[in-house]
């Protein structure tokens, strides 16, 4: 089976001593392609350098929400930049964090609007975080309409999810999988088309049951699939087939 963890924070300082093993481990159980997207621009130039290193590793380049403290007006022209020179794969991760009360809504909004235009401008799929704020990020979309994206970690209502779906997006689905308790998750994994799930682990986030308390891996991919496959009661082998061809098209993988 060949799987694509179309979510990973590979660049992240967590996996700087073992990386390699990490990849080598989780290629040796089948997960062949890793998308790593930025969550803000001091990690641009690292990403680029992983992806000139690495051919299983394609990354998106963009600001993340939850960093608002380490961006600024100025790296909206710097992405521009990037995003003509490098061409990643996608804008990401971008998107909207509602979930605190101290949230800076407004400065949010501003920088997610700009990065969608961003990859409107350049015909690129974006990456999206979104976190108590589908409606938001659906009425951005609608303004600033995109070429086609995922929206990592969907955790929304099944209404919500066809309009994505409507706007040629896919979703995101990963370690809340293969917990008991997801119940709301699993039944929104049973009820979509199969056409529409991606699989992720956001490593070194959100990890599987399995490794509970434990920092996530691209190399627990393969617990997310078996989960989805019992929800869904469907063979392994046809849900990682129809998954990462999911994933090579809405991101224009090869």
């Amino acid at each position: 089976m060949q799987l694509i963890d179309t979510h990973c924070h590979l660049d992240f300082e967590v996996f700087a001593v073992d990386r390699a093993q990490v990849m080598a481990r989780a290629q040796a159980l089948g997960v062949e392609h890793f998308i790593v997207p930025a969550v803000q621009q001091s990690s641009w130039q690292s990403l680029v350098a992983l992806f000139h290193q690495q051919d299983c590793v394609d990354i998106a380049l963009g600001m993340h929400p939850m960093f608002m403290s380490a961006h600024s007006e100025a790296h909206i022209e710097m992405l521009d930049h990037a995003l003509e020179q490098q061409r990643p794969l996608a804008v990401g991760e971008i998107g909207l964090d509602f979930y605190a009360p101290e949230s800076d809504r407004q400065g949010q909004l501003l920088l997610f609007r700009a990065q969608l235009q961003l990859a409107a401008k350049h015909q690129l799929p974006v990456i999206l975080h979104v976190r108590k704020a589908h409606d938001e990020v659906l009425q951005c979309l609608r303004d600033i309409p995109v070429i086609a994206g995922i929206v990592h970690a969907f955790n929304g209502s099944i209404q919500q999810a066809q309009h994505y779906i409507g706007m040629n997006f896919k979703l995101g689905f990963g370690g809340m999988l293969t917990y008991s308790h997801s119940s709301k998750l699993r039944a929104l994994a049973q009820q979509l088309t199969l056409n529409a799930i991606v699989l992720e682990t956001d490593a070194p986030d959100m990890t599987v049951m399995q490794h509970r308390g434990q920092r996530n891996s691209p190399e627990y991919l393969p617990y997310c699939l078996k989960a989805l496959a019992a929800v869904r009661q469907q063979s392994e082998e046809v849900i990682a087939e129809a998954t990462s061809e999911n994933a090579r098209q809405v991101l224009g993988l090869n």
